[in-house]
């Protein structure tokens, strides 16, 4: 399959690039600085681009661009940045999406089940409403940028979890304080924590891809 990916140089899309080409599809990645060959630059910030002919001859097309939520405090402009940066390339994709003359059989997109806010013990569906923390009203806006996609193609959401793997993400972040011996509860200790290892990821969205 030819396949496009934005944010395929972070953590979750590098692994999931090289399982992808592992298995023989023709990776395109986008990225805003491309270094090497099958990486694309682009600028979610404009919906046109040469970067739309990817998209366009893509069999499917996978969004995990924006920025870290876990690597930086979370200032009035880190949280205009986590969602501006969401929502743009989320919009500038789907956009490219309704503009191709034969779409791609399927657009995954990047989300998370912090939309539905802190439940505490509650159940959830995904017919459950969002929250209204800041988490969930990213979640919110970023979803919704696919409709334009949801017209020309079959959308599937990723609502998933923390991710844990060694090379990045939380996990390192969260072990650093035992390695030098201050470990300890994080905050009250009593909050959920829903995570998938980075394996499984890779393999949830190969599987929800080729579904």
């Amino acid at each position: 399959m030819r396949i496009v990916v934005s944010g395929g140089t972070g953590f979750l899309g590098r692994a999931l690039v090289k399982a992808l080409r592992a298995n023989r599809h023709r990776v395109m990645v986008l990225t805003r600085r491309p270094s090497g060959e099958g990486e694309i630059g682009w600028d979610p910030e404009v919906t046109a681009g040469s970067w739309t002919a990817a998209v366009h001859a893509a069999d499917a097309v996978i969004n995990l661009a924006g920025e870290g939520i876990a690597d930086r405090r979370w200032s009035a402009a880190r949280k205009d940045a986590i969602l501006r940066s969401r929502v743009a390339a989320t919009r500038a994709l789907a956009h490219a999406l309704s503009e191709a003359a034969k779409p791609p059989a399927v657009f995954l997109s990047g989300s998370a089940i912090g939309i539905y806010g802190d439940r505490g013990e509650a159940t959830v569906t995904e017919q459950s409403p969002p929250g209204t923390d800041f988490l969930a009203r990213v979640c919110v806006a970023w979803e919704a940028e696919t409709g334009a996609a949801a017209e020309v193609t079959r959308v599937v959401l990723l609502r998933t979890g923390v991710v844990l793997g060694r090379d990045g993400g939380a996990l390192p972040q969260m072990a650093r304080p035992f390695r030098l011996f201050a470990g300890g509860p994080i905050g009250s200790g009593r909050q959920y924590l829903s995570w998938i290892h980075l394996d499984d990821w890779v393999s949830m969205v190969a599987w929800a891809m080729l579904s």
